[in-house]
């Protein structure tokens, strides 16, 4: 990770971490950048922006940056990240940008930059973004006369994608009745007319967004208002968006919550019966529950662990070739059909099970005990040192020996804090938190505790 980008983009409170210069900043490099490879042409850069009130702010910024460098600026207004995605990669965009901070509260926001192929940009590119954010790199000249870029309202990309998204269905949803949390951001534009045009009774809560309600208290990061909605309604399940809709975490008929982890279960089983999971593999991260890959291992269904983060879940599969993979959180991809984690692809995908296995979301879950987990956040003074010591190592071995099949440790260092990360997952809460503590204490013992400020 850079100094300014993570693995999801450029990512701060507005006006505070990521501001107006920033943004102007990286258009001005990504016009001269793109614009280096087309002698003679303009290049086109398509922009989409999720609904908090910086985003208009963050959206003009990037467009005179873009311009100013003799970049063409293709707008397509509220959308979501794996339409800018999806639009990048069909029509022939030399890059996309999504303003949005996904899950995170509206006074936040981010600049996401998508290559030519719909996927997150190299990180060479990025280094030079930041090269040239922090002057390393000298001054890019303007573009001057008619080599002066323009804007272009490009709302029909955002209808294509909505197109694309209904021909995706294998069935109608007639007589279902599905519940739609929009979040109050990107889905708030598309989902609904996706289920509507699909025949599906749908009931949208959390649509209307004033700038200021992205993510307060509604869709995938308070999944509990979802849930009483389902089960208040009656609904058949519900789906349950973030900021930007490239999560999707779903609810089944009784209001249960049905994550990341089950909706690759659901969806990678159903595959593997279909003939269609490439490899029989599922891509997952080292956060996915452990009952997770005891019902893999119990289907004959072989998976893979990479770092947190669906970059990292992305890159594995076109590595690979995978085609299903995600995230707990509920970023699921499914390669065939996009190259991003998409939430609105995701609710269609569980459709298509509901419907083709004629079964219950609840009946379809119901197949994997997720495992109670214990995650204890540790401060301090060397993350690696931390992690590495002989005696904490020691006692990790010691608390895998004692689960055995039945559960599992795992250290993990935080890639932003101080901080190292001690999760276990048991038969039960209680050993859950009695191994986790043992672990603590060892670190605490040989002084690897930092200072509290």
């Amino acid at each position: 990770m850079g100094k300014y980008f993570g693995t999801d983009g450029f990512r701060g409170e507005a006006n505070v971490d990521l501001t107006v210069e920033h943004a102007y900043k990286v258009g001005r490099f990504l016009g001269w950048y793109y614009g280096q490879k087309k002698p003679g042409e303009k290049c086109r850069i398509v922009i989409g922006k999720d609904t908090r009130r910086s985003s208009y702010m963050f959206e003009y910024s990037l467009v005179a940056g873009l311009t100013a460098s003799g970049a063409e600026a293709y707008l397509l207004h509220v959308t979501t990240t794996p339409s800018v995605s999806y639009v990048v990669r069909t029509e022939g965009f030399d890059c996309g940008i999504m303003i949005s901070a996904s899950h995170n509260p509206y006074y936040d926001n981010g600049i996401k930059v998508i290559n030519e192929k719909g996927e997150k940009l190299e990180e060479s590119v990025i280094e030079q973004i930041e090269a040239y954010l922090d002057g390393a790199m000298g001054e890019i000249p303007f573009a001057k006369k008619d080599e002066i870029g323009r804007t272009v309202d490009f709302a029909a990309g955002r209808n294509r994608y909505i197109g694309y998204l209904i021909s995706i269905a294998t069935r109608s949803f007639k007589n279902m009745k599905v519940a739609l949390d929009c979040a109050n951001g990107s889905a708030s534009a598309i989902a609904k007319n996706v289920f509507d045009a699909l025949g599906a009774e749908t009931h949208v809560i959390n649509n209307e967004p004033n700038g200021l309600n992205i993510n307060t208290n509604c869709g995938s990061t308070h999944i509990e208002y979802l849930q009483e909605f389902v089960r208040a309604e009656g609904c058949d399940v519900g789906f349950a968006y973030d900021g930007d809709a490239d999560r999707c975490i779903a609810v089944d008929g009784a209001g249960n919550v049905v994550d990341g982890d089950v909706i690759m279960y659901i969806c990678g089983k159903y595959m593997k019966e279909q003939g269609s999971l490439f490899h029989n593999t599922v891509v997952t991260t080292v956060m996915s529950n452990f009952g997770l890959y005891k019902a893999f291992d119990r289907e004959g269904i072989s998976y893979e662990k990479t770092a947190v983060g669906d970059k990292y879940v992305y890159e594995n599969m076109s590595a690979t070739g995978n085609c299903l993979g995600g995230e707990q959180s509920g970023h699921i991809i499914f390669s065939k059909h996009a190259t991003t984690g998409d939430g609105i692809l995701t609710s269609l995908k569980v459709m298509e099970v509901i419907l083709e296995k004629k079964q219950t979301l609840e009946k379809l879950a119901s197949e994997v005990q997720i495992y109670p987990q214990v995650l204890k956040n540790v401060r301090v003074r060397d993350k690696k040192a931390a992690q590495d010591d002989e005696a904490v190592q020691a006692e990790v071995a010691k608390v895998t020996e004692s689960l055995g099949s039945d559960g599992r440790i795992l250290l993990r260092q935080s890639g932003t804090e101080p901080l190292v990360r001690v999760m276990v997952e048991a038969a039960d809460m209680e050993s859950c938190d009695k191994y986790v503590d043992q672990v603590i204490e060892v670190m605490k013992a040989r002084g690897h505790f930092a200072e509290q400020g």
